[in-house]
This record gives C-alpha cells, structure tokens and sequence, in this order.
C-alpha cells in the first residue's frame, strides 16, 4: 500500500527562505530500506502512524512505533526495516532548503530546522492530523488546494521545531502595529464603544492627525462626514436600546448623550422617518407576530 505526489511544483518560503516538496508519501513499509544519505540542504521527515520498524544509523538503532518522529538531514546515513508481523506506516515527506537564498533576518523556524541534522522522539504537536489533512486536499484537489498544501506544509515545518524544542517560547514576537495601517480599526472601534461621547477632536487625537486630516480620512474611508459617522452610531444603537424592556427614551437618550429625550427624538425622527415610541411599537408588534403559533 503506497500513496505518493511527486513532480509537483510545491514551493513556499518562510522567513524568506525557499523551501521546496519534492516527495509526499505514505506508505506500509513490507521491505528494507538500506542505507543512504541525503544531499546537502535536504530533509527527510518521517512518521511512524501505526506498526513497528527499525531505524538503523551507523553508530546506533531505534526502535520505531506508534507516534514516532524522526528527522533525517544532509549526509545522515540511515536505513529502515519493518518489524513483521506488524509492519510500521509511514508518511515521508522530503524537504529542500535554498539557503542561498536567506535574508539576513533571523528565522526561528528555519534556523531550528536546517541547523538540526538528526533528530527522533514521540510527536506532541498533533503532527498526524496535519498529514491526513494534507493527504486529503492532495486527494480530493477542491478549490484553493494548492494554497491549502502550501499553507499545511508551512504548519508542519512548525510543528516540527516545536517537538525539538518543547514547546519553547517565541524570542521574537510580533512587531508593534503600523499606525497607518490601523487607522480603519481605531476609526471603527471609536464609533463602535464611544458614540455617546465622541468628539471629532478625540478621534483626531487617536489617530495623532490634525481635525482636518481626519475629515479627511473619513471621506477617504467611508464617504462620510464625522458628523454623519456619529449619526449613524448613535442612531445604530438606538435601534437596539429601544427595544430592551424597561427601557424608557430618556434612559436611551441619556446613554447616547443627547441633553434630553426631546433633542434625541428629534435625532431619531430625521434619521429614520419614525419617533422613538412608534418605531418601540412597531418591533413589538413585529416580535409578537413572530412568536405566534400562526406566523410559525
């Protein structure tokens, strides 16, 4: 039984480095793998999903069962054989690394995968669900497949430097956000959780922009005025506090910031051609339609 892609252009980088799939394999190994070696910048991820087999290294041999995973790199002579009656299954997957082709940035996944030329021990990072994930979209070939390879390939690679290291902690976490590729969402959230108080002057101060740029930047985002985006938050949410029990119109014009129940129906009236009181009614009526018997 043996399931193998080959001669597939299946290449992604990481770090800025190449990283290129030249085999994808599983298989139910019934014969002897002698020994060999692979050349420089390759890998030869093996895992052991079911049976038992030996791997043997010049200076030593291991057993393989059940959950085994071993990592063979460049010039690391090995050989396989299959413990019978209960022959082991393995995936296989055989990486090539470019790394001519690095940045000079420091790459915590690939600089753990390339400098290791040797390692074996039990997977504890779910590696076998991510190979009969790849598997399947290798099978079935639905739309996005490649990307979905590329994109589980890369995953692997992870998972891999997290069982040699144990689950280490990252050195490098995420640069801080770029203000200007922010703006949208401190725009959006400032509408969205202060529109009872939000002033075209705060937001220019959040987004570290002078009144005019930010008029400028709604008219740009949204085709919107400040004025016109508070209206729209504020009637928004109105919408759904009018129809909260107990709620009365000045407790709802209250927490939108209008100075009186009246200013906020005058609000509520231009902006959806109905008063507070008759839109509350109308939704009762429409929810208790709803929950009738008939309507159902």
């Amino acid at each position: 039984m043996k399931t193998r892609y080959t001669d597939m252009d299946i290449h992604f980088s990481m770090d800025g480095v190449s990283v290129y799939v030249l085999n994808i394999i599983f298989e139910r190994f019934t014969r002897v793998i002698p020994l060999h070696s692979h050349g420089n910048g390759c890998y030869e991820v093996h895992y052991i999903s079911c049976g038992y087999g030996k791997l043997t290294l010049p200076d030593k041999e291991y057993d393989l069962c059940p959950n085994t995973l071993y990592v063979t790199g460049p010039h690391v002579e090995h050989a396989q054989a299959p413990v019978l009656p209960d022959p082991m299954q393995e995936y296989c997957i055989y990486f090539k690394v470019r790394t001519s082709s690095r940045s000079q940035k420091h790459s915590p996944v690939m600089d753990a995968f390339c400098s290791t030329s040797f390692w074996l021990g039990q997977d504890t990072q779910g590696v076998r669900f991510l190979l009969t994930k790849l598997f399947e979209e290798l099978s079935h070939r639905y739309t996005g497949y490649q990307n979905q390879t590329r994109l589980l390939l890369s995953q692997f690679l992870i998972s891999i430097v997290r069982n040699y290291e144990r689950e280490q902690n990252a050195t490098y976490p995420f640069a801080p956000s770029n203000l200007y590729d922010s703006k949208s969402i401190i725009i959006e959230e400032y509408f969205l959780y202060e529109y009872s108080d939000s002033s075209l002057e705060g937001l220019a101060q959040r987004l570290r922009l002078s009144t005019r740029q930010t008029q400028r930047l709604l008219q740009e985002y949204y085709g919107k005025t400040f004025q016109q985006k508070k209206a729209e938050a504020r009637m928004s949410a109105a919408s759904v506090l009018l129809t909260q029990k107990g709620r009365s119109i000045a407790s709802v014009a209250e927490q939108l910031g209008y100075s009186s129940a009246e200013h906020f129906s005058f609000a509520f009236k231009k902006y959806y051609h109905v008063s507070p009181a008759r839109y509350r009614a109308d939704k009762g009526t429409e929810k208790n339609r709803k929950d009738s018997p008939f309507f159902k």
